[in-house]
């Protein structure tokens, strides 16, 4: 372990290594990602709960296990919880307002952390029911970047991202249900995997948002964030959607062959004026040409997205306005959430029914062009992290046309339920981080995996840190 690893966690794989060699007991750890996360709080308020006590109670337990040669993947390793997920004890309040009550029992990718070993901390900000690609709302306050804390750090999983980013745990699960753990990774400079629908469970959601929301993974490092995809991966006996086992992390460090890569600058149709930043034009340019240089083909080709929008909408609005239900007491809720709840109301039934039977038609089209390509290499977000606030005062209408112009390239890749990997591509602007998507079809994240992490190897990324001072609002060289 690093000397300074009380100022920032330490990655997954290097602190489950220590873990094990006994370098360091659990406890320590979590006993220093509390304090980090204290420390930070006021400044970027990554978290809604923070499980001080049982994480502690956790921890000892995972000593205890460790004194005994107990072999888990994570065992006693801190990690946090996007708070849509359940944890026993703990409420599921998922960014809105109310006394939301505390669950009886875990969800099943927390479940399956448990088992792991591993020791959730807390449970992460997200805005309400994971609509927009900011992290604010009356409920917690603004989550802040912590590369420029006058920025967001994105959304919806924004309170992972910042965590993880800020060195506050090693990792962290985030969902994704148009991007929302790859529009956060892009801005706060990590991998983000969203993996292929039903690889991690959503349970108790069989199909969280009628199919396109899947949870995912936020870390530093790609073999990070393989270790916890395979970790937290697994369905619940109910499970609709259940991919065959893969174990990502293998794919880290392997070749993954002269790939033929599609560069598509180009978003999917979505009836707003879109303009790609020239900076992460320039800056996902750059990692198509270091593709190049590292043998693939590359080439500018666009999928055949067509009018997938058409797909989105409803399966999107139909999910908020079940959870609207559900909430307990919907009027606390923001005004543009109720609209969404309407709109989904109006189009839950022969829309809705339209748009799933839409899908099987688009992953047959978009499957053909992975006839002539292996990956697609994209934009994650058209602009670099807005600044907090940006969207605050702005209505439905408003909204929904600034965050489709802002982030237009993920949530086709939700539609058709395959994985996607955002990798940092830089920085813009000012030095806010930006990120490029890996994009391939059914079942790819190996392949996704084995390419990333050969990017990485050339690039390294990850050995640059946002700066540790509380006041400081630009990174540092």
């Amino acid at each position: 372990m690093t000397p300074d690893r009380a100022d920032r966690a330490a990655g997954l794989v290097e602190t489950r290594r220590a873990l094990a060699d006994g370098e360091v007991t659990s406890r320590a750890l979590v006993e220093e990602a509390l304090g980090r996360i204290e420390a930070a709080q006021p400044m970027l308020n990554a978290f809604r709960i923070v499980r001080g006590e049982a994480a502690l109670a956790e921890a000892d337990a995972a000593d205890r296990e460790l004194a005994a040669g107990v072999s888990k993947p994570l065992l006693g390793v801190p990690v946090a919880v996007k708070d849509d997920m359940d944890v026993a004890g703990e409420p599921t309040a998922f960014g809105c307002p109310g006394a939301f009550p505390p669950v009886a029992a875990d969800g099943e990718a927390v479940r399956r952390l448990r088992a792991a070993g591993a020791v959730v901390v807390g449970k992460t900000n997200t805005c309400e029911l994971g609509q927009w690609p900011f992290t604010e709302g009356p409920a917690f306050g603004e989550t802040r970047n912590p590369w420029d804390t006058g920025h967001t750090p994105g959304g919806s999983s924004g309170g992972s991202a910042a965590a993880v980013a800020a060195g506050l745990v090693p990792a962290a699960l985030g969902s994704d249900g148009a991007g929302s753990v790859r529009i956060p990774a892009s801005w706060t400079r990590l991998i983000g995997i969203k993996p292929q629908r039903g690889r991690i469970s959503t349970w108790p959601w069989g199909e969280a948002f009628h199919g396109i929301t899947v949870n995912g993974t936020l870390a530093r490092t790609v073999a990070d964030a393989a270790l916890l995809l395979d970790a937290a991966s697994g369905n619940h006996d109910r499970d609709p959607h259940r991919p065959p086992a893969l174990t990502v992390a293998d794919a880290v460090g392997r070749d993954p062959g002269r790939l033929r890569v599609a560069l598509s600058l180009k978003p999917p149709f979505t009836a707003v004026p879109v303009r790609l930043d020239p900076e992460i034009r320039a800056r996902v340019v750059e990692l198509a040409e270091k593709l190049a240089e590292l043998g693939h083909m590359v080439e500018e080709a666009d999928p055949p997205y067509g009018q997938i929008g058409l797909a989105f909408v409803p399966r999107a609005t139909a999910g908020i306005a079940e959870l609207v239900r559900e909430a307990p007491d919907p009027a606390l809720l923001d005004p543009r959430t109720r609209a969404a709840a309407r709109l989904g109301r109006l189009l839950g039934g022969a829309p809705l029914r339209a748009a799933r039977r839409a899908e099987t038609v688009l992953q047959r089209r978009i499957g053909a062009f992975f006839g002539s390509y292996d990956v697609v290499l994209a934009p994650t977000t058209a602009v670099p992290p807005p600044r907090i606030g940006a969207f605050s005062r702005l209505g439905g209408l408003a909204t929904d046309r600034a965050i489709i112009a802002a982030c237009p390239y993920a949530w086709p890749w939700n539609v058709l339920g395959w994985p996607g990997v955002n990798i940092p591509a830089g920085f813009a602007g000012p030095g806010l981080p930006v990120g490029a998507q890996l994009l391939g079809p059914a079942h790819s994240e190996p392949l996704l995996v084995s390419l990333a992490a050969q990017l990485e190897a050339e690039l390294r990324w990850h050995e640059r840190w946002p700066p540790l001072r509380a006041d400081a609002d630009r990174p540092v060289a």
